[in-house]
């Protein structure tokens, strides 16, 4: 966490097609959320996406080295936080680090998410889960660890852009109109397990059945009716849009304007928990490995959680779109 100022923008173009690896989406119509889970997804209504491409997978250790390599970029979670932007906190917390989930050994009260997060000292990108690790041997898992301003400075650099909500939901839904999941109504068909997510009993009991405790390597699990893989589970990934809590009802959303670009009604995309921190939340999507039915059953395209942009924890990445005539 930082001012922006203390943050490098300097960015090159990679030498590299912005297009290779990328999953052409169609234009077309849509009804975007769900009105049986969580109210923020509610109310369904009609959208309108116009065509792009869209990331295969979300963006990788292995490409997120290179760009760093290339522009000598700081994420944010490798500088320490400036007081100024937050008032009334401790100085010793005023350090470099991230969030990571550190389940505990017993169960513990649902509705206090300081029971397994831990924000650490040195966690970052490359030290995912406090100083002692290493990103070694996991070059085909999601980056993590990255605030929104490091995914929109990868992007620019990658010559692209990140999806709106809208957008990543039409991907997500793989053409399928109103199914409760990217491959359709059944969260595990015939017991496969079709995404990374929990089971057990969250967060002390993960029973692994989908051969994971944390992230996974991206294209593990079968790709959407887009052939778009990793849109659900994993890493929960960053839109453009600003976080309110509910939907619009029916109100046109064009494919690169994403949902109120000021950030909303009054007070919508801040914590409302943290009046005196004004920091903006942006809409992620997709769940994570740590969604679990006892907890977060966000395993679904509908779903969506808001997070301050300053944010980075170890189970947040991204991926990214092109849009217009250099999308075909």
């Amino acid at each position: 966490m930082s001012s922006e100022s203390q943050v490098s923008r300097r960015v090159e173009t990679p030498r590299q097609d912005p297009l290779a690896e990328m999953v052409f989406v169609p234009a077309g119509e849509f009804r975007m959320g769900s009105d049986g889970h969580y109210p923020e997804e509610a109310p369904v209504h009609r959208v309108s996406v116009g065509a792009f491409r869209i990331d295969a997978a979300p963006v990788t250790n292995r490409q997120f080295r290179k760009f760093v390599n290339a522009t000598n970029y700081v994420t944010f979670a490798e500088i320490a936080p400036d007081p100024k932007d937050y008032p009334g906190a401790l100085p010793k917390m005023l350090k470099a680090g991230s969030l990571v989930f550190t389940p505990p050994k017993t169960p513990v009260d649902l509705n206090d998410w300081s029971q397994w997060w831990r924000f650490k000292f040195g966690a970052d990108w490359r030290r995912p889960y406090g100083p002692r690790s290493s990103i070694s041997g996991l070059d085909d898992h999601p980056v993590v660890h990255v605030a929104y301003r490091d995914a929109e400075a990868y992007a620019s650099w990658a010559g692209k852009e990140l999806p709106t909500e809208a957008e990543w939901e039409y991907a997500a839904r793989g053409g399928l109109e109103g199914a409760e999941f990217a491959w359709g109504d059944e969260l595990t068909p015939a017991g496969k397990q079709m995404a990374n997510t929990w089971q057990g009993a969250f967060p002390h009991e993960n029973k692994a059945l989908d051969r994971y405790e944390r992230t996974s390597p991206v294209k593990s699990f079968p790709p959407n009716g887009y052939g778009i893989y990793d849109m659900i589970g994993n890493v929960w990934e960053w839109t453009v849009d600003f976080w309110t809590t509910r939907h619009p009802a029916d109100a046109p959303k064009a494919c690169c304007v994403p949902q109120n670009p000021r950030g909303g009604p009054e007070g919508e995309s801040y914590d409302p928990r943290q009046p005196q921190i004004r920091i903006p939340r942006k809409v992620l999507k997709g769940g994570s490995h740590l969604c679990a039915p006892n907890y977060c059953q966000r395993y679904r395209p509908a779903a969506r959680h808001a997070e301050p942009v300053d944010t980075s924890t170890s189970h947040v990445g991204f991926r990214c779109v092109v849009r217009g005539p250099a999308s075909r």
